[in-house]
């Protein structure tokens, strides 16, 4: 996995360093997201892996199937990524400037984990919280997790913060065993 991180910071950087020169950030990066959907295909992963094609008929098929979806810029990336045999590195790729990107923008994303439904005005209070403690526009993703038995489990970058039941027992049984 880092392998494969390492392959795809460069790409990543240059892509997010020729998109906000354009100042256009979020299209490079739907783009990106469209291609790294693209690649994903078994059909299009079995055609890329293929001996028996060339860069360019592999890259021609590629684009045909976005069509006029991407601009430029991205036909020329693609390109480049299956020319250099590193069109297989897409979704890292993508992570790494989608990160990037919500770094620039001051954007952190959060997950949080409920073991039931958030009220809207619960969301949006929590939401408001988050904000003030990381200094950052929050995005939020909801998830059902039952298992939590109540209570919330936030994830926002690394940092993890457990107020579920099942992790307040965690922490209790881990307390009366040392």
């Amino acid at each position: 996995m880092a392998e494969r991180t390492t392959i795809a910071r460069p790409y990543a950087e240059a892509a997010f360093e020729a998109a906000r020169e354009k100042g256009d950030l979020a299209r490079f990066g739907a783009e990106l997201a469209l291609a790294q959907t693209i690649a994903a295909d078994p059909g299009m992963a079995e055609a890329l892996a293929s001996p028996k094609l060339d860069a360019a008929a592999k890259s021609s098929l590629f684009l045909s199937i976005a069509g006029e979806r991407f601009g430029g810029e991205m036909r020329n990336f693609v390109r480049i990524l299956i020319e250099g045999e590193r069109i297989g590195v897409l979704s890292e790729i993508r992570a790494l400037y989608e990160a990037r990107k919500d770094d620039a923008e001051g954007v952190a994303r959060a997950t949080i984990e409920t073991a039931m439904p958030i009220a809207p005005a619960q969301l949006a209070e929590l939401t408001t919280a988050l904000e003030r403690r990381f200094r950052k526009r929050i995005e939020v993703t909801v998830a059902d997790n039952p298992a939590l038995v109540g209570g919330a489990r936030i994830t926002v970058g690394d940092t993890v913060i457990d107020g579920s039941v099942r992790g307040k027992l965690a922490a209790m049984a881990q307390a009366l065993s040392d």
